[in-house]
């Protein structure tokens, strides 16, 4: 991924122009500054953790994803489904749930073997050091 491509989490902005319109964020003032150079700039809050969790998960970033995994409820490794094409990503909704926890509800979609998924989650997330987590997340039928 380029830092000038948009990013896969197709956060925007809004131009100020008229008419105003949403405009995608490149990769390297969105996600890519934290799957970057998570060492020196952690995600602010849950739902940018969130979106670069899954920009990693488009990138096939394990390393991050590793990093940014609540050591509780880390696993010891992750796989990549081989020929997933990620098609996007939908934030419903962000809220916090106390003074250092926060939840983010969201729609994946993505495409495997020819077959259509649309993951629908409420993930956890909390904050520690400074730094957000993700703890885990019910998914929605």
């Amino acid at each position: 991924m380029t830092n000038a491509e948009p990013c896969p989490c197709g956060r925007t902005r809004v131009t100020s122009g008229k008419p105003a319109k949403a405009v995608a964020l490149p990769y390297a003032d969105c996600c890519g500054r934290y799957l970057d150079h998570g060492d020196d700039a952690a995600a602010p809050d849950a739902e940018s953790l969130m979106r670069s969790r899954y920009t990693a998960f488009v990138c096939e970033r394990a390393d991050y994803l590793q990093a940014t995994w609540h050591p509780s409820t880390r696993p010891a490794a992750l796989d990549f489904e081989p020929g997933t094409q990620w098609l996007g990503l939908e934030v419903r909704r962000h809220r916090p749930t106390g003074d250092d926890r926060a939840e983010v509800e969201f729609v994946a979609r993505y495409r495997v073997g020819g077959r259509a998924v649309r993951l629908h989650e409420t993930s956890r997330f909390v904050c520690e050091g400074g730094r957000w987590f993700y703890v885990d997340g019910d998914i929605h039928a």
